[in-house]
């Protein structure tokens, strides 16, 4: 049954939309409409933001307690109504329910995170004058950019779009969302979840429509866009982005590389690479792509890998371990991928061609692919995975380093101190050791990539800091000893400071 937008809550929409253009969210693994949207146009998306404008001056003005306290009862409104926004999650992108809520639960601890902590990371703080400032006090604060454009995604509507709407919010911002086409009822809930919360000012709103939507948020007023998308829509948002020269935030897609060394726990990897490949029909940017093996234990992991995916089946109902594709056009690439794959000489060890059936992909799984392949060097966004197998954990890294790619990784080992060195080897912003994609769970650490992964980063300090700028103070506090800044400075004056600066810095260091 078609709904219209107004079923999932009032949003801040400040008034009457100029574009009477709309569009369908639909179920994908049904097609049924779910809600009919408006389609911002231009006008529609600068006039969002014009009133972001004056609920930023109104949202800094809080101060650090003031929007820590809205923004923890907005946590505590998610956390009570989880079920609610789960199953809206779950419709519109086909996930398991379960993993819906997972989803909500990642975003809940970052929200709590980014509040707890905006003040003692952007917060004034004394720093270190120096000898030739020895009589001012330094100061280095963060203040808010103003206003912040968040481009989000379809394959986690919650959690990836939190990472950089909360710590805004956290920051001071207010921020105008365009989530994707494909889940914008889920955006709609968050956005007038908010409003439920902190109905005084439009702080948080939401623009629907397509690509060119996007496209107008990106040429507008904001402050600094947050993108998260492919690396090819990213660079689109790069040049519409510097109309204004506004900065931004990329978060783009991966490559991710899973290594196996030769005394890993087999059973463990086995099963973390399963659910790292599988999990969300493959739709993770973070996602286990690419498997390397040392030799010693490939054939043994192969075979427990293998037993581990062919119990994993994707579906509608609610003992599916997956949904189907969101999107329904990546059918297309994984099929590409895939056939790519078995024309250059890959071998098919779980399912193949026959495993796409739209709108489900089953399980794949390819051996002795070579790395010159599409199912290598392209990301595939799907359930399959090549495995490779390598000399040493030293071999896996330098092919997986050989992507243009660098998000995230992961490193099974037992020995600490190789399993620690791999991880700093990897070319990629995350790794995780004994565990898959657990980096996304600690909301103090910063996540992002780099190359065609993008780049800045979200979540953390560092994600803090990303939608602030450092503003430093410094303010007289002692009558200068030798006054530099001044045209009745002396050659005595002189002599002394450079007398003092040989003195510290001229010896030589051993």
């Amino acid at each position: 049954m078609t709904a219209t937008l107004g079923s999932y809550g009032s949003l801040w929409t400040g008034g009457h939309l100029r574009s009477t253009e709309t569009f369908d969210t639909l179920n994908p693994a049904t097609s049924e409409v779910i809600a009919t949207l408006p389609v911002y146009g231009e006008q529609d998306v600068n006039d969002a933001v014009e009133r972001a404008q004056d609920a930023a001056r109104w949202w800094s003005g809080l101060g650090w307690k003031g929007r820590e306290q809205r923004l923890l009862a907005w946590k505590s409104h998610l956390t009570r109504y989880m079920g609610r926004l789960a199953e809206l999650v779950h419709t519109e992108t086909g996930k398991p329910l379960a993993d819906a809520q997972l989803e909500i639960v990642l975003a809940i601890i970052h929200i709590d995170w980014a509040a707890k902590n905006a003040r003692k990371v952007l917060g004034p703080r004394r720093v270190r004058s120096g000898l030739v400032a020895l009589n001012q006090a330094a100061i280095l604060e963060y203040q808010p950019l103003g206003v912040v454009g968040v481009i989000g995604p379809w394959n986690y509507p919650v959690f990836t779009p939190m990472g950089s709407i909360a710590y805004a919010l956290a920051a001071g911002n207010a921020v105008v969302f365009k989530p994707s086409e494909l889940t914008p009822a889920t955006g709609g809930w968050l956005v007038s979840s908010f409003a439920e919360v902190v109905p005084e000012q439009p702080v948080l709103q939401m623009v629907t429509g397509l690509g060119q939507t996007g496209d107008y948020l990106a040429r507008s007023l904001v402050n600094k866009i947050a993108f998260t998308g492919s690396a090819a829509t990213a660079k689109k948002v790069m040049a519409a982005c510097a109309t204004n020269l506004t900065p931004m935030v990329a978060e783009c897609g991966g490559k991710d590389a899973f290594i196996v060394g030769a005394d890993a726990d087999l059973d463990a990897a086995a099963d973390a690479c399963a659910w790292g490949a599988l999990s969300n029909a493959g739709q993770t940017c973070v996602g286990v792509e690419r498997v390397y093996v040392a030799q010693d234990v490939y054939h043994r992991f192969l075979e427990k890998l293998t037993d581990r995916v062919t119990q994993v089946r994707p579906g509608d109902d609610r003992e599916a371990d997956y949904g189907p594709m969101t999107m329904p056009g990546q059918a297309e690439v994984i099929e590409k991928h895939v056939a790519d794959a078995l024309a250059r000489g890959g071998r098919p060890v779980i399912g193949g061609i026959a495993s796409i059936r739209r709108p489900y992909v089953g399980p794949v799984i390819l051996a002795e692919v070579p790395e010159e392949s599409k199912a290598v060097t392209e990301e595939t966004f799907g359930p399959t995975i090549t495995v490779t197998k390598v000399t040493d954990l030293a071999e896996g890294v330098e092919l997986a380093n050989a992507s243009r790619y660098g998000l995230g990784g992961t490193i099974f080992a037992k020995n600490r101190k190789a399993a620690m060195a791999a991880a700093r080897s990897l070319r990629s912003g995350m790794t995780a050791i004994n565990s898959v994609i657990s980096f996304a769970t600690v909301p103090s650490l910063p996540f992002g990539g780099l190359g065609d992964s993008g780049f800045g980063r979200i979540h953390g300090a560092d994600g803090l800091r990303e939608f602030a700028r450092s503003k430093a103070i410094t303010r007289q506090r002692l009558k200068p000893p030798v006054n530099l800044t001044s045209f009745s400075r002396s050659d005595q004056d002189m002599k002394k400071i450079l007398m003092a600066v040989t003195l510290l810095h001229g010896r030589r260091h051993k």
